[in-house]
C-alpha cells in the first residue's frame, strides 16, 4: 500500500490526536485545585432521574441532528457491492415478496453478492434487507437506517443502565451518538450495521436484568437480540452469544430448586419459544430462496462464484467458469488475500489491519485515553464477564479471512461497557492534588463534538480530510439522472476497461428487473448481446463506458465497437 493511501486512512485519527494534545497538556500543567468536575452539566439531571426519558432523548438526538445536516452532507447513495445487495433485498421485501424468480436473461445481470439461481436475491441474511425495506415503504431506504441507528444509540443507553450507575449510562449514550450516530458509515451508507449492533446490545443489556429480576420481558429482549444476530451476522452473532449461554446456564445451576423452576418458566421457556419460532421462519425463508431450509443464500453465492473460503482453516475451491472478466478478477483477488492470510507473516499483517480498522472506527485517540485504566477494570469482578466475552469474540473473528468494523458490531456494546467502566476508574485519578482523571473524562465529549464540527467545516470548505461527502457512487447517479430525461424505458449495457475495479460497480438491478425504468447489463460482446437486445426490443439501448476520461454514455451500436 502506498504511503499516501496509508496516511489517508489514518488522517482523521491524526487530526483528532492533534486536537487532543494541547488540552491534555493544559490539564496536567494547570495548578488549579478545583473540586472534581461534574460528569454531566446540570441540564441532564432530570434525564438521569428519568431513565426512560433519557432513552427518548438519545434517540431524538440522532433523528434530529443528522437530517439537519443534509444541506451540508447531502443525501446517501450506495456505492459498495454489499450496499446494492442489501438494497435488492430491501426492494424485494418492500414489494411484498420473499424472493424473486430467476430472470431468463440472468447471465447478463450477474453481479457481486447476489444469487441468480435458484432464485434472484441478495446473498445476505434478511435482517438488513427488512430494515431497509421498511424504510423504502416509508419513502426512502435511508429512513430505515436512520431510525435503527437512533434506536441502537438509545438501546446502548438502556444496556448501560443495567450495568452502571444512571449518570454513566446517559454519558455513554451521548458518546454513542457522537461517535456512531451522526457521521459514521453505519448511518451514512447502506451497510445497515446499526441493526447488528442493536442485536448485541439487547442481549448484553438483558443479561443483568434477567439475573436481577428474572422477568419475562427481559427474556424477550435477549431473544429478540439473538434473532437479530442470527439474521444479520450469523457467525459473529454465534461467537458473541456463546458466553451469554454459559452465563445463563451457570446462573440457573446456582439458583435453589424453587427459583430455578420459576426461572425456567419466566426466562428459559420464553427464550426457547421465540428462538424456535424464529428458526422456523428462517427455515421457511431459506427454503423459499435456496430450495432448502438448511442452505443459506450466502452458501449458494460462495459455492457458485468464490474460490476463497470464509475461514482460514478451510481449503480453496476449484475456480468455476465465469461469464464476466470483472467477476473472475474479483474472486481471484479474494483468493490472493486468503492465501496471504495462510502464512504467519500474512496472518499477523492482516490481524494488524483488522485491529487498526476496529480501533479507528470505535475508539480513535480520544476514546483510547480511558483504557489507560484497563488494568484496574480487568480486576473488577463486575467486568469479568465483559472482559471474557470480548476476548472470546475477538478470538473468534481472528480466523475469518476478511473483516470490517461492522463485523465487530455485535460486540460494540461490550466494548462500550468496558470503555465506560474505564472512564469511571480514570475519573478517580489524581495528579498533584488535582482531579486530572475527571478532567480527562470531561474532555472526551468536547473532542468528539469538536471533531464533528471540524469535519463539517472541512466539507463546507471542500478540504479533503476524509472520503468526499455526499457518500456513494455519484457517477452512477448522474448517469441515471441523464437517462431519466430521455423518454421511455432503457437498457444500459455497461462495458468496463481492463483496469476497472469491482468496487465501482454499475450493474445492479431492482427486484423486478423487467418493470424497472432502467435495466443494467454487462457487455458480453456483440454476438451475446443480441439475445438481450432482442428480449428488450421495446427499450432504448444505451452503452455506458465508465472508464473513459469522461464516462461515455451513448446509444448502443455494435458496429462502433
Amino acid at each position: 500500500m502506498e504511503i499516501s493511501t496509508q496516511l489517508a486512512t489514518w488522517l482523521l485519527s491524526i487530526v483528532e490526536l492533534a486536537l487532543i494534545i494541547p488540552p491534555v497538556f493544559l490539564i496536567f500543567l494547570s495548578r488549579s485545585k478545583r473540586r472534581r468536575p461534574r460528569l454531566l452539566p446540570g441540564f441532564f439531571k432530570s434525564l438521569v432521574k428519568r431513565p426512560r426519558l433519557a432513552l427518548v432523548f438519545i434517540a431524538l438526538l440522532v433523528l434530529t441532528i443528522r437530517p439537519a445536516l443534509i444541506p451540508i452532507l447531502g443525501t446517501v447513495q450506495p456505492r459498495w457491492n454489499d450496499e446494492f445487495s442489501y438494497l435488492l433485498a430491501a426492494d424485494t421485501f418492500a414489494s411484498g415478496r420473499v424472493t424473486n424468480p430467476t430472470h431468463p436473461m440472468w447471465v447478463h445481470f450477474e453481479s457481486f453478492h447476489i444469487i441468480q439461481k435458484p432464485t434472484y436475491m441478495s446473498m445476505y441474511p434478511p435482517a438488513q434487507g427488512l430494515l431497509l425495506g421498511a424504510g423504502e415503504r416509508l419513502g426512502s431506504e435511508w429512513l430505515g437506517q436512520l431510525v435503527v441507528t437512533a434506536v441502537m444509540c438509545a438501546a446502548m443507553t438502556w444496556m448501560l443502565q443495567g450495568w452502571l450507575p444512571l449518570p454513566w449510562a446517559l454519558f455513554g449514550g451521548l458518546i454513542a451518538v457522537l461517535r456512531l450516530g451522526i457521521l459514521s458509515y453505519w448511518l451514512n451508507t447502506y451497510w445497515a450495521a446499526s441493526v447488528v449492533a442493536l442485536g448485541g446490545i439487547l442481549v448484553l443489556g438483558a443479561l443483568p436484568r434477567i439475573k436481577r429480576y428474572c422477568r419475562t420481558r427481559d427474556a424477550l429482549a435477549i431473544s429478540i437480540g439473538l434473532v437479530i444476530l442470527a439474521n444479520s451476522r450469523p457467525y459473529e452473532g454465534l461467537v458473541f452469544s456463546v458466553p451469554f449461554a454459559l452465563a445463563i446456564a451457570v446462573w440457573l445451576v446456582r439458583r435453589d430448586p424453587i427459583r430455578r423452576r420459576a426461572a425456567l418458566a419466566r426466562v428459559i421457556l420464553p427464550i426457547l419459544v421465540v428462538v424456535t419460532a424464529a428458526a422456523c421462519a428462517m427455515g421457511y425463508y431459506y427454503f423459499r430462496v435456496t430450495g432448502s431450509p438448511f442452505r443459506m443464500t450466502y452458501q449458494v453465492n460462495r459455492g457458485t462464484y468464490a474460490t476463497a473460503p470464509y475461514f482460514l482453516w478451510q481449503k480453496p475451491r476449484p475456480e468455476p467458469e465465469y461469464h464476466h472478466p470483472i467477476m473472475r478478477d474479483f474472486y481471484r483477488w479474494e483468493l490472493g488475500r486468503f492465501e496471504e492470510n495462510r502464512s504467519l507473516g500474512g496472518f499477523l499483517s492482516r490481524s494488524g489491519d483488522k485491529l487498526g480498522s476496529w480501533w479507528r472506527f470505535y475508539l480513535a485517540p480520544i476514546l483510547t485515553i480511558p483504557f489507560l485504566a484497563l488494568p484496574w477494570v480487568i480486576r473488577d469482578r463486575k467486568m469479568y464477564f465483559a472482559t471474557f466475552g470480548l476476548a472470546i469474540f475477538v478470538l473468534g473473528l481472528s480466523v475469518e479471512t476478511w473483516t470490517m468494523p461492522h463485523y465487530f458490531a455485535p460486540a460494540a456494546g461490550l466494548l462500550y461497557l468496558l470503555l465506560l467502566q474505564s472512564m469511571r476508574h480514570l475519573r478517580l485519578w489524581m495528579w498533584k492534588g488535582r482531579y486530572v482523571g475527571a478532567e480527562l473524562v470531561r474532555l472526551i465529549p468536547v473532542i468528539c463534538i469538536a471533531m464533528i464540527v471540524l469535519r463539517l467545516a472541512a466539507v463546507t470548505a471542500h478540504a479533503q480530510i476524509e472520503p468526499a461527502w455526499p457518500r456513494g457512487n455519484w457517477e452512477r447517479v448522474r448517469v441515471i439522472a441523464r437517462l431519466q430525461r430521455e423518454p421511455g424505458k432503457k437498457l444500459v449495457i455497461v462495458s468496463y476497461g481492463p483496469r476497472h475495479t469491482a468496487d465501482d460497480e454499475f450493474v445492479y438491478n431492482r427486484a423486478d428487473i423487467d418493470a424497472a425504468d432502467i435495466v443494467w447489463a454487462r457487455d458480453m460482446g456483440c454476438h451475446n448481446n443480441k439475445e438481450l437486445i432482442n428480449y428488450y426490443r421495446e427499450r432504448a439501448i444505451w452503452l455506458l463506458q465508465p472508464d473513459l476520461a469522461a464516462p461515455g454514455l451513448a446509444p448502443y451500436s455494435c458496429g462502433e465497437r
